[in-house]
């Protein structure tokens, strides 16, 4: 019986009250009970105690006459506590938040402070002991972090039981310690329409990279979140052979479990930005882009060269100080150098003379029209890019974007055949100079139409569901004999609607859908929902891999893949942390 250990947690023990004067402990609601002197008491005698406190770090004779002036301080000592319990932890969790959503290290908390320090100082000194008191140490910043990435995907996970389709995006990189991260975004709706966009996981792939590997990881996103696979209307991918393969990748997994359970496949996207920049680089124009980068190179490779160029503009008084550099990873930068480029032939040549560098093709009028052309073309599809870019873009503003740029260049590659340079101002100023040598029609011609089949051709399967999105865009232009026979009533009904039709802007279609009643529209509702949480491309997974190479670098290659998949979780995220509620589950003391 002897070794017989008692239950303590079975005998129901309530904090006394009686503690608080005996042993300098209180309870604050429901939490562990803690020490009010956690460094030294002395008790020199009945009346008498020498009590040294943490924070503030003093030291405090109290001379006590009887039981009651004890009793009276410590109750003092708990009420300050508790009411400065936001004081301490509230700042903590604020800074460390700002901290995740830059990508700053832990241990920046520490500079924080002394900041906070330096300037309290100066502009409120009697401040400066209370703010001394706030923990922003590594240590602090780091369990901050855990807390508040926690909190937030608690609110996903509260989130996610509401949805009623969702979609994901996902994509995969490398960081800088060569683990593969793979990220998976996810786009829910609600029944009341609230569309939430949100990371819903950052997974580390430390072995290959298959389209088993990354299935798996799907599979348990989704366990984790609580997600029925009959909910998922959607898939976007970057269009890897792993994500996107038939059999072994990705989506053939997807597609056989989606058989397997008898539902129907989710609409697979090939992100359209991706798709975009694949139809420009069939506009190569190397015997442009070979000389430009050449002049490029020759003046910003050596220092000496870079600086005097710089000066020869500035004696010139140029518009421009520099040369922009290419780099064929950095595509989209291509207008901008063409354009500056073009705009400075004349000094570029007088430049590389004067240093005995000569480039013929620089005072040849053929090589200039190329030129000109070239640089219009590409300024039109960055412009396209652009436009593609952002978050919470819906599928339908993309869309509209895709076949507005497509029947642009229809009208351009008739412009072009009329000479008419109305949408071409290189080409049209190049023209105003009267070069000897006639505007090359047909080649310029060609590399239009080649730019169209690529369109047709990458944009083939947007189209086959381009009627789907137009209803989702319009309902009321779209065509009801072409509709899905589950909708055409509803689209009857609705379109012979006049106050419904009067209610309708294009520009807030997520109001409209919401404010439809279900008991009317329950198809057209559910067909809308689904195509608002599709994404029409993963640049938000580029967005955050661009924070991921600035979180993870060289100097914070140690950073731990659940730290970093809790900074990325608070850069990203759209949810607001209930830093009330972590700082009601903190204990009162501040941390060291």
């Amino acid at each position: 019986m002897a070794n017989v250990k008692r239950k303590v947690d079975r005998e129901c023990r309530i904090f006394s009250e009686q503690w608080t004067n005996d042993y300098f402990f209180v309870q604050y609601k429901d939490q562990v009970p803690f020490a009010l002197f956690v460094k030294r008491v002395w008790r020199f005698s009945r009346n008498i105690i020498f009590v040294v406190t943490t924070k503030p770090a003093t030291v405090t004779l109290l001379a006590c006459e009887g039981k009651q002036e004890q009793t009276e301080f410590v109750e003092q000592k708990a009420d300050w506590l508790h009411n400065n319990i936001h004081s301490f932890a509230n700042p903590s969790f604020k800074v460390a938040h700002i901290l995740a959503t830059h990508g700053k290290p832990f241990t920046d908390g520490d500079f924080v402070k002394q900041c906070i320090l330096a300037v309290a100082e100066e502009v409120c000194p009697n401040k400066r002991e209370a703010l001394n008191g706030v923990s922003l140490s590594a240590s602090t910043m780091t369990r901050r972090v855990e807390e508040l990435g926690d909190n937030v995907y608690e609110q996903l996970n509260e989130k996610a039981s509401q949805f009623k389709f969702f979609a994901l995006a996902m994509d995969e990189s490398n960081d800088v310690q060569d683990t593969a991260q793979l990220l998976i975004f996810i786009r829910g709706v609600s029944a009341s329409f609230e569309v939430s966009e949100e990371l819903a996981a950052l997974k580390s792939l430390k072995g290959t990279t298959t389209g088993e590997n990354i299935f798996v990881q799907v599979c348990k996103t989704m366990e984790e979140l609580g997600l029925a696979w009959s909910k998922l209307a959607s898939i976007t991918t970057d269009g890897a052979p792993s994500m996107v393969g038939t059999t072994r990748g990705l989506v053939g997994r997807l597609n056989s479990k989606f058989e397997e359970r008898g539902l129907t496949p989710p609409l697979q996207v090939h992100c359209l930005i991706h798709q975009q920049a694949l139809c420009c680089k069939v506009l190569k124009w190397a015997s442009v882009m070979k000389v430009v980068v050449h002049c490029v190179n020759y003046i910003r490779k050596n220092g000496l060269k870079h600086r005097q160029f710089q000066a020869f503009l500035s004696q010139l008084e140029s518009a421009y100080e520099d040369v922009l550099y290419y780099t064929e990873i950095r595509w989209l930068s291509r207008d901008k150098v063409l354009r500056r480029f073009y705009d400075l032939p004349p000094e570029i040549n007088t430049f590389l003379q004067s240093k005995g560098e000569t480039v013929r093709e620089l005072t040849e009028p053929e090589w200039k029209w190329d030129l000109a052309f070239l640089t219009d073309v590409t300024e039109m599809l960055n412009h396209l890019n652009v436009q593609l870019q952002g978050k919470g873009k819906l599928i339908s503003d993309l869309y509209s974007h895709i076949r507005a740029f497509e029947v642009k260049l229809v009208l351009l590659v008739r412009q072009v055949e009329k000479l008419d340079f109305t949408h071409l101002p290189a080409t049209q100023s190049y023209c105003a100079e009267k070069p000897p040598v006639p505007f090359p029609v047909e080649k310029c011609k060609d590399a239009l139409e080649m730019v169209q089949g690529q369109f047709s051709v990458r944009f083939r399967e947007l189209h086959v569901n381009g009627k789907a999105i137009r209803l989702f865009q319009n309902p009321f232009a779209a065509d009801i004999n072409y509709a899905d026979p589950s909708l055409q009533f509803e689209l009857a009904e609705l379109q012979n609607c006049d106050i419904l039709k009067d209610a309708f802007k294009p520009d807030s279609l997520i109001e409209f859908y919401a404010a439809l009643p279900e008991e009317t529209y329950p198809n057209i509702k559910q067909h809308a929902m689904k195509m608002s949480t599709v994404f029409g491309s993963t640049y938000i997974c580029e967005q955050t891999f661009s924070r991921m190479k600035q979180t993870k670098n060289t100097t914070r290659n140690r950073l731990t893949d659940k730290h970093l998949h809790q900074t990325l979780r608070l850069a990203t995220t759209r949810l607001q942390p209930d830093i009330e509620l972590l700082t009601s589950q903190k204990q009162t003391h501040s941390s060291h």
